[in-house]
């Protein structure tokens, strides 16, 4: 399944303001229902300089590849990682795949 980007600041703002919560010790995600699969990341600026931020997005795109034959509907998600010492795609889907189960998404 592909999930497509979501780009849009009003994208991002409804999702905010509507969407349910689930947290992690070093990941949350805000999520809602959708027609189809679309996945946000919003890394902010308290986790370094922007080489830093980059590879951060990177990890959790490769882990939401990775975990996203396991869910079963369609969602809108936005991904926001915690300030942690070591980001890692291992840490990272193993947290995602904790949501999906405890959410049952």
């Amino acid at each position: 399944m592909q999930y497509n980007r979501l780009k849009k600041q009003a994208d991002f703002q409804k999702l905010f303001h509507k969407g349910k919560r689930a947290h992690t010790a070093s990941l949350s995600i805000v999520y809602r229902s959708s027609e189809k699969m679309t996945m946000g990341i919003s890394v902010g600026k308290k986790h370094g300089k922007s080489v830093q931020r980059n590879r951060i997005k990177r990890l959790l795109r490769e882990a939401f590849r990775a975990v996203q034959g396991d869910m079963q509907g369609t969602y809108a998600i936005v991904l926001i990682p915690k300030v942690c010492e070591e980001y890692s795609v291992k840490n990272f889907e193993k947290q995602l795949r904790w949501i999906i189960q405890k959410e049952k998404l």
